[in-house]
């Protein structure tokens, strides 16, 4: 296959802009499949939490064979990446295998946080964006003004005068139609992506790159099949990569060994097809290779020259991993053991390049790292889907020393609240050390950009959606590292921790209703030293809900009344983590999450306390 009709694109948006709905249009439309070969919506999202979350977790590859109006053949490689800021690792070495970039900014909302920071990641990387000013049938519509906005972003982010002079597609991904005029509805005739297929082609530059060099490829995502072990995907730099051709595998840190490949696969609409070469300048799956990483280089024995490595932003969040010591451990899950948490946070590392594990406290505990609690929260809601239970502490944002000063992670914040809860909004932002940068008005909403520390974000969400009944939306990302902007107060109300192991009873419950909200019902196992319940006042209480009515020989002079309870709170995985305070731990295993003291008996939380007075 020439170089000519490769075409390297990946597609980069802030969160729910609409990637993986235009990536499925792009693939019906393209000609190659059969209206039954591909069913539902956002069919790149495969892996069943994406599916669950209506978001994209991981980045997917696929390739489309696209021939124009003139009869042109071409082979698209296209990434669809992840929109959350959580996982912009996956972003960051993905656009190592492109030679353009699709940016989706929503024809409402304009530029977000997000936007800005997968923009700038690919400017860094040399790639020119076409925009696509996606969902223009929103009655909302304001293209002029997102269109604007766009610009005004590249120029703020030092892009030359290439990037600035980009090419603008209107269209909506869920009608199915593209066009090179700011339109709001369909053309004649239903409409389709053409003019986005035609802008490919046309601005996205083919590879330009030597065959007869000596080969290069970089590993940019690691696979992993039961049959065959690992498999590396990634892109050939130079030369001519052939199946059964010896390599040698050069790490990120140098260490070189010779390997053979086994078996090259080529992307080839949402699966691949095994091929005996792969050209300069296309993206494949090579097999065979018994150590491969994120970052290698695959080079010729005679040859052997390095590729610059895949480079990622520091995690900015942490949290102890340990093993599950509580009462019921083992009566969910299967793997229990710190040599099973070990071994699967070293499995997660071979592909999640974005995480950092290092040792904790004691052989039993592990201190894990991460771009945020999302990101945290999907390894850990992965770990119990697998069967394991663990214990995690309350996350909590990592520190620098920067020419002498305490440093800490600040996010940028976009929050769109009705124009009443702007109040409400500016208190909780203030008491999180916030600062406000941008204020504007969109219809009856408000649209406020803060500068926020990272510390300030944890719990913020549930209180936030509080404070607006229900109907703030809020995005952030990652900025700097700015100055430490002072404390910020924790959790106001304390906690009822059960004095009992036993069943939960409606008449304990019933009996505590006046005491605050509970956080388990009737029916419930719990253990001594669980949370079961938020207190109204600010201190914590032992409290026995599995305490039963007495019952005597006596008839009761008035009818027992029918007890009416009131539902309990349930949190989410992490609702729980950014929920608990530094002595508390979230218990999670395949079935149920729980919270729990450190230290499950009162004298031993006593005990702990003395010490860390006598230590202070």
């Amino acid at each position: 296959m020439a170089k000519e009709q490769i075409r390297n694109i990946a597609i980069i948006a802030h969160v729910d802009h609409g990637k993986t709905t235009l990536v499925d249009q792009l693939l019906r439309q393209s000609g190659q499949f059969r209206p039954n070969e591909l069913k539902g919506d956002c069919i790149l999202d495969s892996n069943p939490l994406e599916r669950e979350r209506g978001i994209t977790i991981l980045s997917k590859n696929c390739a489309i064979h696209y021939v124009d109006l003139e009869g042109n053949s071409y082979h698209i490689n296209i990434v669809d990446t992840p929109g959350h800021a959580d996982f912009s690792g996956e972003v960051e070495r993905v656009l190592k295998m492109a030679d353009g970039v699709l940016l989706l900014v929503d024809a409402v909302d304009g530029t977000m946080p997000q936007t800005r920071y997968v923009l700038s990641k690919a400017l860094a990387n040399g790639l020119k964006p076409i925009v696509v000013i996606n969902k223009m049938d929103r009655p909302e519509c304001r293209a002029d003004g997102v269109l604007n906005e766009v610009f005004d972003l590249l120029v703020d982010l030092g892009a030359d005068e290439h990037a600035l002079d980009f090419p603008v597609v209107y269209a909506s991904g869920r009608d199915g139609w593209a066009s090179n005029e700011p339109i709001t509805k369909a053309p004649e005739g239903g409409g389709d992506v053409r003019a986005l297929f035609d802008a490919i082609i046309k601005h996205v530059p083919a590879p330009q790159l030597k065959a007869d060099a000596p080969l290069q490829v970089l590993i940019t995502t690691i696979d992993y099949s039961d049959y065959v072990g690992r498999i590396g995907i990634g892109r050939v730099f130079a030369g001519t990569l052939k199946s059964g051709q010896a390599v040698v595998n050069i790490d990120r840190l140098g260490n070189r060994s010779s390997q053979r490949v086994a078996q090259l696969l080529q992307f080839d609409g949402l699966g691949r097809r095994q091929v005996d070469r792969i050209d300069v300048g296309d993206i494949c799956a090579v097999v065979g290779l018994d150590r491969v990483d994120i970052g290698d280089t695959l080079a010729d024995p005679a040859n052997p020259v390095a590729l610059p490595s895949v480079t990622v932003d520091e995690p900015t969040l942490h949290m102890t991993f340990r093993i599950n010591d509580g009462p019921f451990v083992g009566q969910e899950g299967k793997y229990v053991t710190s040599r099973h948490l070990r071994e699967r946070l070293a499995k997660e590392l071979q592909s999640n390049v974005a995480l950092k594990v290092s040792g904790g406290e004691g052989a039993d505990e592990f201190d894990v790292a991460g771009r945020g609690l999302l990101h945290l929260g999907i390894l850990l809601e992965n770990m119990r889907r697998e069967g394991f239970e663990l214990c995690v502490g309350k996350p909590s944002v990592i520190f620098k020393a920067i020419d002498g000063k305490r440093m800490e992670p600040i996010e940028m914040l976009s929050i769109d609240v009705p124009a009443d809860s702007m109040g409400p909004v500016m208190q909780l932002l203030g008491d999180r050390k916030a600062e406000l940068v941008k204020m504007e008005t969109r219809g009856s909403h408000s649209h406020m950009e803060f500068s926020v520390p990272a510390r300030g974000l944890i719990g913020l969400r549930s209180r936030l959606l509080t404070a607006t009944q229900g109907e703030a939306i809020m995005h952030h990302t990652f900025h700097e590292y700015g100055e430490f902007r002072g404390p910020i107060g924790g959790r106001v109300n304390g906690v009822m921790v059960a004095t009992e192991t036993g069943q939960v009873t409606a008449y304990a419950l019933d009996q505590l209703a006046g005491r605050g909200m509970m956080l388990v019902q009737p029916g419930d196992q719990v253990y001594t030293g669980q949370i079961v319940g938020e207190h109204c006042k600010d201190s914590d209480i032992p409290v026995n809900v599995v305490k039963m009515k007495r019952l005597t020989n006596m008839r009761a002079s008035a009818k027992d009344s029918t007890v009416v309870l009131k539902a309990p709170r349930k949190l989410t995985l992490e609702a729980a983590l950014e929920y608990i305070e530094n002595d508390e731990l979230v218990e999670v295993t395949p079935g149920t999450i729980r919270l729990r003291k450190r230290q499950l008996t009162e004298n031993d939380r006593k005990r702990a306390a003395r010490k860390m007075v006598n230590a202070e």
